[in-house]
């Protein structure tokens, strides 16, 4: 059995404000080649389809000419709701979807409901189980606790005793929404810390031949049977050097394991450059970022007349510009209300500007300060009289 296990395709969501619209156009055409190409005997999708619960209409279009491209296939298609997703809003139509092929689990009542494949080696049953938020599934999971370890596990309880009701033989793969334990998160995920507990064990997941995993971004193996996809496309500059790709999975005799990635497609590399506004304008090292989507962060003791704007000739693409300068002289002892007692306005407005650019006004900044605080005194004054 030939898995193609995938996730966190966040369709709607943006990179600093630029449309990644159609970059998850191009990953989900590649995905149906790949379908196509490798033989494919089912598609796993491992939570997060959306980027937010009530997506924009263009997400939901390539959504569903998504649905579209992987039922005319032929290749069945297995999917789970994630934290970002509505799980009843992705949930309409699960009936009748499963009918064209596309097997939606968006609800817990359904994790010991398992979409049953079959191969000359028998039977493999795929169980799917939705993010689980803890305080409103632990009733219904019947747990005491609400927390991920609590209600994961009890929705894994009842995965195991489905599974033992089936023949002798049967392969099992799992797909489930969560942080295990020892993976490595990235700055795009977002936080689904409940009860002062967010990860779960690797160990709830023994015994099954694959847990097909989504929620960290980072494409990455926690243990032979059981694996992160990653997003498909980067979604922060934390995620520079992660190399995005799928999981191709063969599933062999008797549970044995044969697993590859797949790259995905790449809109544009990015780059964290860090260094004064001069090397990076001039630094011949830079030379290959020039088309990168970047972030910059300048160390200029002084902060520079409109950076930007010079970045941007050599980096068309910058999306970030930071400040981190590593010489000014800090004062950690003294408070902020003895630092301001008897300095009058203009010295206290002249003390915030060297604060945040590094150096003092000059003369002409002096004077329009002065000429500021001035009009505000008249007009106070002339509040005061009507």
């Amino acid at each position: 059995m030939r898995l193609l296990h995938t996730s966190d395709w966040h369709l709607g969501r943006s990179f600093h404000r630029v449309s990644l619209l159609e970059a998850q156009r191009a990953f989900l055409d590649h995905l149906v080649d790949v379908v196509r190409a490798e033989d494919v005997d089912a598609v796993l999708v491992a939570g997060d389809i959306y980027d937010r619960a009530v997506p924009p209409l263009s997400a939901v279009e390539l959504y569903d000419r998504a649905l579209h491209a992987l039922a005319a296939a032929g290749v069945p298609t297995v999917m789970i709701s994630g934290n970002h997703d509505s799980a009843r809003r992705l949930g309409v139509g699960a009936g009748l979807l499963g009918r064209a092929g596309v097997h939606l689990r968006t609800v817990p009542a359904g994790c010991d409901r398992p979409v049953l494949l079959r191969d000359e080696h028998g039977d493999v049953a795929v169980y799917g189980i939705p993010y689980l938020e803890p305080a409103l599934v632990r009733d219904t999971l019947g747990t005491d606790r609400a927390d991920h370890p609590a209600v994961l596990g009890a929705a894994i309880d009842l995965i195991r005793a489905d599974l033992a009701t089936r023949p002798a033989g049967t392969r099992s793969v799992v797909l489930a929404h969560a942080f295990v334990t020892g993976a490595a998160p990235s700055d795009s995920e977002r936080d689904i810390t409940t009860g002062g507990v967010d990860s779960v064990p690797a160990a709830l997941f023994d015994g099954f031949h694959y847990t097909a995993l989504g929620h960290l971004h980072g494409c990455q193996t926690v243990g032979e049977r059981l694996r992160y996809s990653g997003s498909p496309l980067a979604y922060s500059f934390s995620e520079e050097h992660h190399r995005k790709s799928m999981w191709l999975v063969d599933l062999g005799p008797g549970g044995a394991i044969d697993a590859r990635r797949l790259d995905t497609p790449v809109p544009r590399r990015l780059a964290r450059l860090r260094g004064t506004l001069a090397e990076l304008l001039a630094d011949p090292a830079h030379e290959a970022h020039t088309d990168s989507w970047v972030e910059a962060v300048l160390t200029d003791a002084d902060r520079p007349y409109e950076p930007m704007a010079a970045l941007a000739k050599r980096f068309p693409h910058i999306l970030s510009l930071g400040f981190d300068p590593g010489n000014r002289p800090e004062d950690p002892d003294a408070s902020y209300a003895r630092r301001l007692a008897g300095r009058s306005d203009q010295q206290i407005a002249e003390d915030f500007v060297a604060h945040v650019r590094g150096s003092a006004p000059d003369d002409h900044e002096r004077a329009v300060l002065r000429d500021a605080f001035d009009a505000v005194r008249a007009a106070a004054a002339g509040t005061e009289r009507d």
